[in-house]
């Protein structure tokens, strides 16, 4: 068995054991599986199942993951991506008002045109087309996002009639709660302390049980499940014709790059960090880990959860030595045995959740200090992608504001050489977007 799983992953070559990647695939799952109790949570806030949404985000979590170590043979793990997700549940379904069925058809739609673009050249095109300025930016933008909806799940921020939005009742025993979340969450990163998100929100669950603001479990059925959660209410109710109707150019297009430009990302960091990156700067099997995540997309769209990505989380794994898809396998097999502990979604609320968001918001806006706001020309464009998206409660406005500001200021400074024909054509369909609304 051993010897089938070097000569499998070609352990020998790579100068790992199945001992060390096997440690690093745990330590890569126990890092980024907060993601199984913060993805339904946003989900049912959408009106979908809770616990249907929790058994989809673990199965197309692991099924991705296993297809990403046995075909690509990466030490990168995948689940339900933190930005596609608050995308899906506080855009596309609670902003623009459509059913989450729609939603999903549209979760599919973008997968297949990831795919084709996967196995073609044209996203690399589109990758280049796009000025490093905005890629940046909306990454950023997209933390902001994130960031702010944690905190208004925290009570940190609320709604007010005069400035929009104020500052909540910090006596709330909630509020308390998530900000000692924060805090805890902090330090423990601060200490490079793996796992810190998930520990977290655990210690946050616990103090919250014991001051009296959340559910207690009362034996063990409370805490294990003892058959395996269901994610049937959610399977295959995508409604792909109901997306195609709408006419969702915008919702299938931010989808589709925000997958994009994550995956891409994220997986040329990674096999960077891991030393996989040859010296043309090629990486052995970028291709099928690209067909692997547009696969996981359209798997998600099914199963009924949004789209999965390539999580930076499995830089944790790396650091401890995983170097091939043995390490992808480990955090798999380790979400497969997660779904056991299904009942617990239940007891993890929206005082606990909230600090996880607003740390991973905090997180993505480091890549502000590679963003160059030496030139109004490209400030300009950069700063309103990333303050629209919170402020409009849209990714996909934050997109469109972005790349139209780019265009038309190269346009009116004899500049429009430097605008490419993608950057062309996506700007006039945002514009006519939202002309529409």
């Amino acid at each position: 068995m051993a010897g089938m799983i070097n000569g499998m992953f070609r352990l020998k070559e790579h100068g790992s054991s199945i001992k060390v990647e096997t440690m690093a695939g745990a330590t890569t799952f126990v890092t980024m599986a907060y993601i199984i109790f913060v993805n339904p949570a946003m989900l049912a806030d959408a009106g979908m199942p809770r616990e249907a949404a929790f058994a989809a985000t673990v199965w197309g979590a692991a099924l991705t993951t296993l297809f990403m170590g046995m075909w690509a043979n990466l030490p990168i793990a995948l689940a339900p991506g933190m930005g596609i997700n608050a995308f899906f549940a506080y855009t596309v379904v609670l902003g623009m008002g459509l059913p989450w069925q729609t939603a999903l058809g549209a979760v599919f739609i973008s997968g297949v045109v990831f795919f084709l673009l996967s196995v073609t050249k044209l996203r690399e095109q589109i990758i280049r087309a796009v000025p490093l300025n905005l890629k940046l930016s909306i990454t950023v933008g997209i933390g902001m996002f994130i960031a702010f909806i944690g905190l208004k799940s925290a009570g940190i921020v609320v709604d007010d009639p005069v400035t929009f939005v104020a500052l909540g009742n910090m006596k709330d025993p909630a509020t308390l709660l998530s900000l000692f979340g924060v805090l805890f969450i902090a330090v423990l990163e601060s200490k490079n302390v793996r796992g810190s998100i998930l520990l977290g929100m655990a210690v946050t669950t616990a103090a919250g049980m014991i001051v009296g603001a959340g559910p207690v479990p009362h034996g063990m059925r409370d805490i294990l499940s003892f058959s395996i959660p269901s994610f049937m209410p959610t399977f295959l109710q995508l409604d792909i014709f109901a997306a195609l109707e709408y006419g969702l150019f915008t919702v299938l297009f931010t989808m589709t790059m925000v997958d994009l430009f994550d995956s891409m990302g994220t997986i040329i960091g990674l096999s960077r960090k891991a030393g996989l990156m040859k010296e043309d700067g090629s990486i052995e099997g970028l291709d099928k880990a690209l067909v692997a995540d547009s696969c996981g997309t359209m798997l998600s769209g099914l199963l009924g959860t949004p789209a999965v990505t390539s999580y930076l989380e499995s830089s944790t794994g790396i650091a401890e030595g995983g170097r091939t898809g043995l390490t992808s396998v480990t955090v798999g097999v380790l979400f497969l045995v997660s779904l056991v502990f299904a009942p617990l979604v239940g007891f993890v609320q929206g005082y606990a959740t909230a600090p996880a968001l607003i740390i991973v918001g905090s997180m993505m806006m480091q890549e502000t200090r590679n963003i160059d706001f030496s030139s109004m020309a490209d400030a300009l464009p950069a700063f309103l992608t990333i303050i629209t998206m919170p402020l409009t409660g849209s990714i996909a406005t934050g997109f469109g504001m972005g790349f139209i500001s780019y265009v038309l200021i190269r346009l009116c400074t004899g500049r429009a050489k430097e605008v490419s024909l993608v950057m062309w054509v996506v700007s006039a369909c945002f514009i006519v977007n939202f002309s529409l609304r």
